[in-house]
């Protein structure tokens, strides 16, 4: 079980997308029937406010959604009377889905690549938005060095 980077999401392949939905929904009926996720992997979902999760998960949803997957939002709504999302995109799991954290992302869905898990075409696509993000990520890194 893991959230995979927020900045992978529209670039995942089909089976980890719907995984991915199929995890958020299990995660919020856990953390509502026991109070925690109780998995080392997403066991941070804790340390931010679920309109974190929320925001996510609707984020993974409109994906399956803009893909024509047939997913049922019910099933993770239910779980949040008239949830709030996070203001930013940027702001969304800030500190967690970071650089590093996209770097093990994009190392186990290398892995999965590797043992035959996703075609070459979903690979590229996968790899082409890591490199588009870790540009991003470089940029800020100069911004702030300028700054400085």
């Amino acid at each position: 079980m893991r959230l995979w980077h927020k900045d992978l999401i529209d670039s995942l392949p089909r089976k980890q997308l719907l995984g991915q939905w199929r995890e958020c929904c299990a995660i919020i009926k856990n953390i509502k029937e026991k109070g925690t996720p109780n998995h080392l992997l997403v066991n941070k979902i804790m340390d931010y406010n679920l309109k974190h999760f929320y925001t996510y998960g609707l984020y993974v949803f409109i994906e399956t959604e803009h893909r024509d997957y047939k997913c049922n939002l019910r099933k993770f709504d239910q779980y949040f009377k008239g949830g709030k999302i996070v203001k930013t995109f940027d702001e969304l799991f800030d500190g967690w889905h970071n650089e590093r954290y996209l770097d093990q992302c994009f190392y186990n869905l290398q892995e999965k690549f590797d043992c035959g898990g996703m075609t070459e075409e979903e690979w590229e696509k996968v790899s082409k938005k890591y490199y588009e993000v870790k540009e991003k990520y470089a940029s800020q890194r100069k911004q702030i060095e300028g700054e400085n």
